[in-house]
C-alpha cells in the first residue's frame, strides 16, 4: 500500500500531459484517482490505463453545473474527497496589443475560474471532514510574466493570489492550499521547438536544461501529502532555478 492508499484525488486536465502524470504518481501510491478533461474519450482511454483504481468523469471546468456534478458523483462513488489538483489549463499566446478578446477570455476562463469553481465546489466537503489538500498548477508565467502572454500570466498570477485567499480561509477548516509554478517542461509543445530556441531557453535556466513532467507530479505529490501538513499558500516553483533570475 502506497502513502495515499484509500485517499480519494481528482485531477482536472488529467488525460494527458502534466496532469496525467500526476494522476499516474497518485495512482502508484494506491490513491484512487479520478480522470477528468473536457474530452469523454481522452478521459475514459487514460483512466482505463490505470485500472480499477481509476474512473473517468469528463466535465467543462467553466460550467458550475458540470464542477458541481463532479464532485458530487465523486463523494457518492468514493464516500470523500480528499485532494483535488487543478490542472486544467490552456494557452493562446500573443502580442497583448494584438490580442483578441475571446483568447483573453477563453485562457481566462479555463485557467482561473475553473480552478476557483472546482474549488469552491470540493472545499465544503473537505471542510466538513475537516481535512483537504488543494493544489493548484499555476506557472513562472505567472510570476514573473512572459513576453506574449498577456492572457496566460495574468491567469497563472490570479491562481498565486487565490491560493493565497483560500488558503486563508480554510485553513481553520485543516485544509491546505498550495499551488506548483512549472517552469519550461518537457512536453509534446515543447518538443515541437527548434533547437535554437531550446538552447536559448536552457541557456536562461541555472540547471541548463528542462524539467521533466515527474518533477511537476513530486511536488505536487510532497504538497498532498502530510509531509507538507504545515505548508498553506505557498507557491513552489518548479523551474530549475529560473525565477531567480527574475
Amino acid at each position: 500500500m502506497g502513502e495515499f492508499a484509500d485517499k480519494v484525488v481528482i485531477i482536472t486536465g488529467s488525460a494527458r500531459g502534466i496532469g496525467k502524470e500526476i494522476a499516474a504518481a497518485f495512482a502508484a501510491e494506491g490513491a484512487k484517482v479520478v480522470i477528468s478533461d473536457v474530452n469523454a474519450e481522452s478521459c475514459a482511454a487514460t483512466a482505463q490505463e490505470f485500472g480499477a483504481q481509476a474512473i473517468a468523469m469528463p466535465a467543462n471546468v467553466t460550467v458550475k453545473a458540470e464542477v458541481e456534478n463532479l464532485v458530487e458523483q465523486t463523494k457518492a462513488k468514493f464516500g470523500s474527497v480528499d485532494i483535488l489538483v487543478n490542472n486544467a489549463g490552456v494557452t493562446r499566446d500573443g502580442l497583448f496589443v494584438r490580442m483578441k478578446e475571446e483568447d483573453w477570455d477563453l485562457v481566462l476562463n479555463i485557467n482561473l475560474k475553473g480552478t476557483f469553481l472546482m474549488s469552491q465546489a470540493a472545499a465544503p466537503v473537505m471542510m466538513k471532514q475537516r481535512s483537504g489538500k488543494i493544489v493548484n498548477i499555476a506557472s513562472v508565467s505567472g510570476l514573473f510574466g512572459n513576453f506574449g502572454q498577456a492572457n496566460y500570466a495574468s491567469s497563472k498570477g490570479g491562481i498565486v493570489a487565490l491560493t493565497k485567499v483560500m488558503a486563508r480561509e480554510l485553513a481553520p477548516r485543516n485544509v491546505n492550499v498550495n499551488a506548483v509554478a512549472p517552469g519550461f517542461i518537457v512536453t509534446a509543445m515543447t518538443d515541437k521547438l527548434t533547437d535554437d530556441i531550446k538552447e536559448n531557453i536552457n541557456k536562461q535556466i541555472p540547471f541548463g536544461r528542462m524539467g521533466q513532467v515527474k518533477d511537476i507530479a513530486n511536488a505536487v505529490l510532497f504538497l498532498a501529502s502530510e509531509k507538507a501538513a504545515y505548508i498553506t499558500g505557498q507557491t513552489i516553483a518548479v523551474c530549475g532555478g529560473l525565477t531567480m533570475q527574475s
